[in-house]
């Protein structure tokens, strides 16, 4: 069939009538993946159009997903990070929604304390197992959408629930009848969809998915959920790994539309932030993420990440206010016992700390120059420089400025003598056989002893 495309005003053919193929020897991708070898990306140099909807946002699941990788968030603390995410997202609510557990007293008293606040945005959904005493529990709750597992690869299918795939949608078909009877909107999460047969099982169960969803005029979302971190970006790669096949193959052949298409992906092979814009760019509007990426195994995609994502290829922050970013890293540290590594983006005590000294002494003449933007005005986290036996004249001078907070004609230089007398001090450190870098502390002391000694104060 042919249809006009209004986008691309272009005539384009629309395959979507994909038959189920109800196989009885589970199809486990082996010219893939073999178990006992890394998994193999392939090619077939078939490339689909970049295809991003007219609006993207995030969704949360720091609640969900995230708390199966740590001890439990209190439901406090639950109540004050949803109140960061809300300020994070901004006045458009582009943190759309946050996803949470409904089965602890705990985790129910968090859900309805955060309901409470009336927020419009991250709007509260939940993820519970497929069954009716769930549905009612939800609806109970006055939770407009749920999350229902809809494992999708033979490797879930077969050897795990041991049905066919026939028996597999049938179940699943009931189950999302029974979330819509109890008037709640289903997200299917298509777990395992990087390994699933996308022609043979996915394409088709989404079909039926849009027919239920148009008999019943209830939406349903897909979520495509890349459980073990195999999808990749390469243009030209085969399916199920591709991504961006993935994405177009749900809306151009599962006719799911853009805004009912999530994607969620896990940082297994390093892919989690690349493969979530990919999503975006061929189609999905929603990316599901965890804060500093928390989450099973290698964790999620971090959402701190798609925000930055977000600006990049938007041009435009559209109102989220990233310092809150600061504000929940300095939280999770402080309040929740997390410690986030060192060297991680935007988030870590070092992403924007320099220890060569060359580079202090650029950032010195310009922070511009090894700084990744105006991180002070983004994150209120001015670039900075650890002082070390590597550190120079330029490092000292860097970092007593960004310490004392010191600019134009007050800042110091490289000739000061202020600088010179500190480095001497540094110097001796390691002279003596220290091998750590020099913490902020142990600098202001000895800066303050030298900047009084020449202001005439002793």
């Amino acid at each position: 069939m042919f249809t006009f495309n209004s986008k691309t005003n272009l005539l384009e053919r629309s395959e979507t009538q994909y038959q189920l193929q109800d196989v009885k020897e589970p199809n486990l991708h082996r010219n893939l993946f073999t178990y006992d070898a890394i998994p193999k990306v392939a090619f077939n140099h078939r490339i689909v159009p970049i295809d991003m909807p007219d609006e993207i946002w995030i969704t949360d699941t720091t609640f969900r997903d995230g708390q199966q990788s740590r001890e439990p968030f209190t439901t406090d603390q639950i109540v004050h990070i949803y109140k960061l995410i809300k300020r994070l997202g901004g006045p458009k609510g582009l943190v759309r929604q946050c996803e949470f557990f409904v089965y602890t007293k705990k985790d129910k008293e968090a859900a309805y304390k955060c309901m409470e606040l009336g927020y419009e945005y991250p709007e509260i959904t939940s993820w519970i197992r497929a069954s009716r005493k769930d549905f009612e529990l939800v609806k109970e709750m006055g939770v407009k959408e749920t999350g229902i597992l809809v494992s999708c690869s033979d490797y879930h299918i077969f050897l795990k629930m041991k049905m066919t795939r026939r028996q597999a949608i049938d179940h699943y078909l009931a189950v999302v009848r029974e979330c819509i009877e109890c008037g709640i909107r289903p997200r299917c999460h298509f777990e395992d969809i990087t390994r699933a047969d996308f022609y043979g099982f996915v394409v088709p169960f989404v079909s039926e998915l849009m027919n239920l969803m148009e008999e019943t005029g209830v939406p349903i979302k897909i979520r495509a959920c890349d459980t073990m971190g195999y999808g990749i970006t390469f243009p030209g790669s085969v399916m199920p790994r591709s991504v961006q096949g993935l994405i177009y193959g749900l809306h151009h052949h599962g006719g799911v539309p853009h805004e009912l298409i999530e994607w969620h992906g896990h940082n297994d092979f390093y892919r989690a932030v690349i493969n979530a814009s990919y999503a975006w760019l061929y189609g999905a509007s929603g990316v599901n993420c965890s804060l500093f990426g928390i989450g099973e195994r290698t964790g999620n995609t971090p959402l701190e990440a798609m925000i930055m994502e977000y600006a990049q290829l938007r041009g435009t922050l559209d109102g989220m206010d990233t310092t809150v970013i600061t504000e929940l890293a300095d939280y999770f540290e402080k309040e929740c016992g997390y410690a986030i590594p060192p060297m991680t983006p935007f988030a870590g005590k070092n992403f924007n700390v320099t220890r060569a000294g060359i580079h202090a002494d650029g950032m010195l003449k310009n922070e511009e120059i090894y700084n990744i933007f105006d991180t002070g005005k983004f994150l209120n986290r001015p670039s900075n420089v650890a002082v070390s036996n590597t550190s120079g004249l330029a490092g000292i001078a860097h970092w007593l400025n960004a310490y004392y907070m010191l600019s134009g004609e007050n800042a110091f230089d490289k000739k000061d003598i202020v600088v010179h007398e500190l480095k001497e001090w540094v110097d001796a450190q390691y002279e003596e056989g220290r091998v750590t870098v020099i913490s902020d502390q142990e600098l202001e002391q000895a800066s303050k002893e030298i900047i009084k000694k020449y202001a005439g104060e002793e």
